[in-house]
């Protein structure tokens, strides 16, 4: 995941762009006029959805997003152009049609369930000239381009001609192009890279029905040959993904709690473009796909998720390398954000944990018990030179993170140059904050911020000091 954080990714997004309204409120009774619920709409918010939602997810990886779409000249329109320029993306190669609805979703949210949709769109092709221009200007941009998706919603805008016409671009400036596909017909799709249907799509496009594996390796098979693909993804809901290359892969979900599957295959398709773009394998992006499924479904309406939040995610499945835990100040105000809206109990310690022993595994399980996530403040190796002298510290800060982040009592470790933690601890704002023993009756740095503090108690004889003087004054035989 650090590879991904690095990487420098230019994606263009092609296809249907809509606005996803909420309105959220409560409900306490029943229409006396028909047997309905009556919503107390106490809050309205407005979001990208459709092909602007694989836009949103795209952003929240890091990557550098261009979008080529068509929208009608109206208030929706309006909305959806500020939305993108709001979060940094160049619209010139939007193309505006007179008399076309820009589609806008709206949807009553009731707690946590939703009760109704309605829908303003316009669902017929977009018109020759606008394929014509929007095609031009693809054109204009593709050369800069790392690798291209079409998200297909079936709302008019990738037709049969353009779409065909944009994949042959691709095709001969050797773009890799991932297709979100619609519909049951898929022959306009004919020769892109990569195909993203879900299971029942599958199904319908290939005419097989997918009940096993075997069905499924048929389908996929299918689709490649008669489409001429490099490869078939297909999502399979609460089953994983399976990849069709030249045999059939699986990998299994990994979510634990589904909310709200709107929008996951944005997630998904944008997911694999970011990491194929990142030059990872086919089997590495659709694993980091499936990660980022499992963070979005957790979560309520057209969602997006950060790499942070898949780390995160990840570290609770206990199938995260050490040095995923080892975070950047930025990262971890971030990932405790995030933490928090989970409810979880935060927990703070901070030290030099030079060698590290016995007493200090000891003290650390203790933290740990106080909350849901221990996070250590680790000193740098500047900041342990001007509190222990200049022949500390033993290990370096690194070295010193690596093995801290290794323990299963910690979460993560963050770095800090000063001689306290304070910064760190008023960004992160924890909720217990834990030191030794030997503060007892004195202040402890950050308890004006943290909820509460608890002091633990040293192990008699184990300190990094005493292991030190135990080694200088041993003979070596």
């Amino acid at each position: 995941m650090n590879v991904l954080k690095e990487a420098n990714v230019k994606i263009l997004v092609v296809g249907d762009l809509m606005i996803d309204n909420y309105l959220w409120g409560s409900c306490e009774r029943i229409s006396p006029e028909a047997p309905v619920q009556i919503v107390d709409i106490t809050k309205e918010t407005i979001v990208l959805g459709g092909a602007g939602n694989v836009i949103n997810n795209l952003i929240s990886f890091g990557a550098e997003v261009n979008v080529a779409s068509v929208i009608g000249d109206d208030k929706a329109g309006d909305e959806l152009v500020r939305e993108l320029k709001s979060i940094g993306i160049d619209t010139k190669s939007l193309v505006v049609q007179n008399s076309r609805k820009t589609s806008k979703k709206s949807r009553i949210i009731s707690g946590h369930q939703q009760v109704l949709r309605y829908d303003k769109e316009s669902k017929e092709d977009i018109k020759k000239d606008s394929s014509k221009k929007l095609l031009e200007n693809i054109a204009k941009i593709i050369e800069n381009i790392d690798i291209i998706i079409l998200s297909d919603y079936a709302k008019g805008v990738l037709t049969k001609t353009l779409t065909r016409n944009i994949i042959e671009l691709a095709n001969k400036l050797s773009k890799p192009i991932l297709v979100d596909p619609k519909g049951d017909d898929y022959s306009k799709y004919k020769n892109a890279s990569i195909i993203t249907p879900n299971k029942k799509e599958a199904s319908i496009a290939s005419s097989v029905d997918i009940k096993d594996n075997q069905s499924l390796e048929e389908a996929a098979k299918k689709l490649k040959s008669n489409l001429n693909l490099k490869q078939v993804v297909i999502t399979l809901s609460e089953d994983g993904i399976a990849i069709y290359e030249d045999e059939l892969t699986k990998i299994a979900t990994v979510a634990k709690e589904v909310y709200d599957v709107t929008g996951a295959g944005d997630t998904v398709i944008a997911a694999l473009a970011f990491a194929l773009g990142a030059k990872k394998s086919l089997l590495q992006a659709v694993s980091f796909a499936n990660e980022a499924a499992a963070v979005v479904v957790g979560k309520i309406g057209s969602a997006t998720v950060t790499l942070s939040e898949i780390d995160t995610y990840v570290s609770t499945l206990g199938k995260s390398s050490s040095d995923m835990h080892i975070k950047s100040k930025a990262e971890m105000v971030e990932i405790t954000k995030w933490l928090k809206s989970q409810n979880k109990k935060i927990v703070f310690t901070n030290g030099c944990f030079d060698i590290l022993h016995y007493g200090h595994v000891r003290y650390l399980e203790e933290a740990k018990s106080y909350g849901d996530i221990l996070i250590i403040g680790l000193n740098s190796d500047s900041s342990v030179r001007r509190l222990k002298g200049d022949e500390r510290p033993i290990n370096s800060q690194d070295d010193r993170a690596y093995i801290l982040a290794s323990l299963e009592a910690v979460n993560y470790v963050v770095h800090f140059n000063e001689d306290t933690p304070y910064d760190l601890i008023k960004a992160l704002e924890p909720d217990i904050l834990v030191k030794g023993g030997d503060y007892r009756g004195k202040e402890v740095v950050g308890n004006d911020i943290a909820k509460s503090v608890r002091l633990v108690d040293f192990v008699d004889g184990k300190s990094t000091t005493r292991t030190i003087e135990k080694i200088k004054s041993s003979t070596i035989c």
